[in-house]
């Protein structure tokens, strides 16, 4: 357990950071207790990081709406390195979105995940995740262009 363990903890931080903000690392540990609960209900081993992806999205959501909090979490290693100027950018521009428009950016533009891919892990309609994708990376642009 303990070697699943130290395997899933930076993939399941890597999707709740940005989506959870400053609670990243309390929705991180809370994905890793309901995967840790329900690890005996997985039917195929193969779909492993599937699941972990999905539980760990669905936990970040939910701690970002219970704490409300506007401020994204460090993102810094997304920017070319050496860019301190463009990451400050991005994080600012990143406050503007909610919790469920960072999730389905994180699925979608980070992770790589197709539309009906990152529905099926966030539990919504496929034209639910277009709608909002469209709607984040419009208020991104704008926001960024301002």
């Amino acid at each position: 357990m303990n070697d699943l363990l130290d395997e899933l903890a930076p993939f399941v931080g890597r999707i709740c950071a940005p989506i959870a903000l400053d609670d990243g690392p309390d929705a991180a540990q809370e994905a890793l207790v309901a995967v840790f609960r329900n690890l005996r209900g997985l039917k195929e081993p193969a779909a492993l990081y599937g699941w972990v992806r999905t539980i760990a999205a669905r936990e970040a959501v939910r701690v970002a709406r219970r704490t409300a909090r506007s401020v994204p979490a460090e993102l810094a290693e997304l920017p070319a390195p050496g860019d301190p100027q463009l990451a400050a950018d991005i994080h600012d521009v990143l406050t503007r979105l909610s919790p469920e428009h960072r999730a389905v950016l994180v699925l979608r533009d980070l992770e790589g995940l197709d539309e009906r891919t990152a529905a099926d892990r966030l539990g919504l309609r496929v034209g639910t995740v277009k709608s909002r994708l469209h709607r984040a990376r419009d208020t991104f642009r704008k926001a960024w262009s301002a």
